[in-house]
């Protein structure tokens, strides 16, 4: 399957080093390890730290056709401070590549087969970013998928951006706190509540499929208007990067590559963004190679 990633591809500064990041990126990373037909759309700088993101890709076989380089910002790059839990905590950079996503010819063409469309809340702090993604929903079948991950990271988190956006997607992904501002439009969480959550988030943005996640606790995934709960596993937690974005790429493969029912779905997920949060950043290296992964503990990747 074609899947589109729109938004922020950039660098993640982690105690560990730097690594390429965005959750768009992230999805599509781990969707591509998973077989779909990736293309990323995003944006980086002509400078060094652009050309490297675009090396890493080819040498990880992910289409860079889609991805412009502009010649007057600087590739994106996000400071991540890790807490002792493993919780990471962003300063994202502004005026940079990604702000100026580019809806291409080649682009359009794409959206023309795409299975689906996976974009975040970040990239739509740029009313240029949010018209060139109308341009890409525009031409894509009608029955594909528009997948909305919403990542509210202060300053850059308009509910009411948000919330117009929610609406008509396919597939609304959230974590518990986000879910909690978009319902109550106050911070906090109240484990339990989730399902409640998903159903009025539905009701109010038309959206037949709310994913909430709820960190360590686990996940909750409303689907043809029934609730499925998956507890998480305890792991060792390195750092959260990226693991939400891996947990929403093995959803996607399960449901719309493997068409497995919800609730396997959802544990699948639950356990490849586990393992994601016992390594370090969001494209661990053994997820990097072409040959079989190590047999690690709750490595998704390994074979039966």
């Amino acid at each position: 399957m074609t899947v589109l990633c729109f938004g922020e591809i950039l660098w993640d500064s982690l105690p560990a080093g730097l690594f390429p990041g965005g959750a768009p990126f992230n999805v599509g990373y781990h969707l591509h390890k998973l077989g779909a037909d990736v293309r990323i759309v995003s944006a980086v700088g002509r400078d060094k730290l652009g050309d490297e993101i675009l090396r890493r890709l080819k040498g990880w076989d992910l289409s860079t056709g889609l991805i412009s380089v502009n010649n007057g910002l600087p590739t994106g790059t996000v400071i991540a401070e890790v807490g002792g839990s493993g919780d990471a905590h962003y300063s994202i950079t502004t005026s940079v590549a990604w702000d100026q996503i580019i809806a291409s010819d080649d682009a359009v063409q794409a959206a023309f087969a795409a299975r689906a469309i996976v974009h975040g809340s970040l990239a739509l702090r740029s009313t240029l970013n949010c018209a060139s993604l109308d341009r890409l929903f525009a031409v894509m079948p009608a029955g594909a998928w528009r997948v909305f991950d919403v990542n509210l990271r202060p300053p850059h988190d308009d509910l009411a951006l948000v919330r117009a956006r929610a609406t008509g997607a396919s597939l609304l992904k959230l974590n518990d706190t986000e879910a909690a501002r978009l319902t109550h439009g106050e911070d906090g969480t109240a484990p339990g509540s989730e399902e409640s959550m998903a159903r009025s988030l539905a009701v109010a943005h038309g959206c037949p499929m709310v994913c909430i996640t709820c960190g360590s606790r686990g996940a909750g995934l409303l689907a043809g208007g029934r609730w499925h709960w998956e507890p998480g596993r305890a792991v060792e937690v390195v750092d959260t990067v990226g693991a939400g974005d891996a947990f929403l790429a093995r959803l996607l493969s399960e449901l719309l590559a493997a068409n497995k029912a919800p609730a396997e779905a959802l544990a699948s997920a639950c356990r490849h963004g586990e393992w994601v949060a016992s390594q370090s950043g969001a494209t661990p290296a053994c997820c990097n190679q072409s040959d079989d992964p190590p047999t690690t503990p709750n490595n998704p990747f390994k074979k039966p």
